[in-house]
């Protein structure tokens, strides 16, 4: 596997990423999203690419809060399909295993 260096500013780069805006590299250029895994415990790296120099980057993605898990139940339980709370409208979450998780960030949101 290439060596991905991790990202100084994820705070700043996660909102971002949630709001599907440009996300500017380290060596200038953007960033272009080449995957999502899921990791043990909930939590997720996304792996990125510089336009401008072709390293690799990546940033954990933080596993859902007890707020967002709750707000998918709520949603589960009226009987609509719910979306990602990170990503918002548009964004639904799908069943992967036993679990509702968001494609576009790999984190679980509730049990399926």
């Amino acid at each position: 596997m290439v060596h991905s260096w991790p990202l100084d500013n994820e705070k700043q780069l996660l909102k971002a990423y949630y709001a599907g805006k440009r996300m500017e590299s380290p060596n200038g250029g953007f960033l272009i999203l080449l995957g999502v895994r899921a990791l043990e415990g909930g939590v997720a790296i996304a792996i990125f690419e510089c336009s401008a120099s072709s390293l690799r980057y990546e940033m954990e993605i933080p596993k859902a809060t007890r707020t967002e898990r709750k707000q998918v139940r709520d949603a589960l339980d009226e009987g609509d399909d719910p979306d990602c709370p990170r990503h918002g409208e548009g964004a639904r979450l799908v069943r992967a295993g036993k679990d509702l998780v968001c494609p576009a960030c790999g984190v679980a949101y509730a049990r399926a």
